[in-house]
């Protein structure tokens, strides 16, 4: 079975900011928390406040879109649902 890993950076509004920061740690526990979650790092940008860089890998495209799923109707999804995604997603055995 094939890992899925996404990596790459979202942009957040100074609008949603706040929102995404006070969220942020309650999704990454949830995250860490799913069957299939092998690594899952999210990190405010040291340089740029409003950009966070994303590293998630998943034991298998199902939980990979599980993981997916929950995330849209989580206050996560809510809060993060204005930033602009730039992500590479690829499976890899």
């Amino acid at each position: 079975m094939s890992k899925v890993i996404l990596e790459g950076y979202l942009l957040v509004s100074e609008l949603d900011l706040e929102a995404v920061l006070n969220e942020l740690p309650i999704h990454i526990n949830l995250t860490r928390k799913e069957s299939g979650c092998l690594r899952f790092i999210v990190e405010q940008d040291a340089v740029n406040n409003n950009r966070f860089n994303v590293y998630e890998e998943f034991s298998s495209r199902e939980t990979f879109n599980e993981h997916q799923d929950r995330v849209r109707g989580s206050k996560w999804g809510q809060v993060s649902s204005g930033a602009e995604r730039y992500y590479q997603i690829f499976e890899t055995n």
